[in-house]
């Protein structure tokens, strides 16, 4: 009978320590896979983070799901691009969500565009040149740079929202930065071979690659950012790539491929796709792979 009682006990026990970590965890809303990748890296079992697209999905075109709705309902974080990256979705999900903690200005909103330098500040704003961010190109996470910009400021930010488990935060903030620092010298050291390449890109989303590697981008495939080709357009680019000559295509996981293939058969260059972001690629399954991949593929497709 005692038995019994000690082993009831003891499972009430584990059940109640059970439901205080999980309610202790916490709840983060990451839209886009490289900041979920990068907040678990930072919190460890201190968050349970819920990513809200994937890298096969245009994160520009992404529906506001009941999914999206009930996980934001629940954050206590919510961890983005923002440089209007999501304003086609993000926005709709916030009001609805009626979650005050996530709104604009509230300490459980952090968006990562705001701790870099940003490129390709549009000088006009004008709905006929595209697909134009008025604060600039979003697409920061292709620069491992600004991964580490992102990672000083997000962990501030995880204290804040969660100063019990500051501690926590701060020793793995250190760790991330010593293997983090460790794998960019050994990525940008691999990548000399690489300045100066002539590319192609089929969205101009990698100016912080290019920057980062010293790539020389010498067409789009898009006529206007988020504008597809048309077959006059990918005809025009042939014509000048006889003039300027590329070594390669370039295009995220997430693109449709026929203008990138259409324009490599014809120039016989060889496209490259790149993961983008985690999970574009079988050996993007972290931050590390995500650029182990990159600079693996660019400089195997350059040679």
């Amino acid at each position: 009978m005692q038995r019994t009682i000690r082993h009831r006990v003891l499972a009430l026990t584990l059940l109640l320590a059970g439901m205080t970590s999980a309610h202790a965890a916490l709840k983060v809303f990451a839209c886009e896979p490289e900041w979920g990748a990068l907040t678990k890296e930072l919190a460890g079992e201190q968050a349970s983070v819920y990513t809200a697209t994937n890298a096969l999905q245009d994160p520009h075109q992404i529906q506001a799901r009941p999914s999206l709705m009930a996980a934001m309902r629940n954050a206590d974080l919510l961890v983005c691009t923002g440089a209007e990256l999501e304003v086609g979705w993000l926005p709709l999900l916030l009001r609805q969500s009626s979650n005050p903690a996530l709104q604009n200005g509230k300490p459980g909103n952090f968006e990562a565009a705001a701790y870099v330098r940003k490129l390709e500040i549009p000088t006009r704003l004008d709905r006929a040149d595209g697909d134009v961010h008025a604060s600039g190109n979003p697409h920061i996470q292709t620069d491992p740079n600004n991964i580490a910009l992102v990672a000083l400021a997000l962990s501030k930010r995880l204290t804040e929202v969660d100063p019990a488990h500051a501690s926590a935060y701060q020793a793995r903030l250190a760790d991330f930065n010593t293997r983090w620092n460790q794998a960019m010298q050994r990525w940008t050291k691999a990548a000399t071979p690489l300045k100066g390449v002539p590319i192609v890109v089929q969205h101009k989303g990698f100016p912080y690659l290019e920057q980062w590697l010293g790539l020389n981008q010498v067409a789009a495939l898009e006529p206007k950012p988020g504008v597809e080709p048309s077959s006059a357009h990918l005809s025009d680019v042939l014509a000048q790539l006889q003039r300027h000559p590329a070594k390669l295509v370039i295009r995220a996981a997430y693109n449709e491929g026929r203008g990138s293939q259409w324009l490599a058969d014809r120039a016989h260059i060889p496209v490259v796709v790149l993961p983008f972001t985690v999970g574009g690629s079988e050996r993007a399954k972290d931050l590390f792979g995500l650029f182990d991949d990159t600079v693996d593929q660019l400089l195997k497709a350059a040679q």
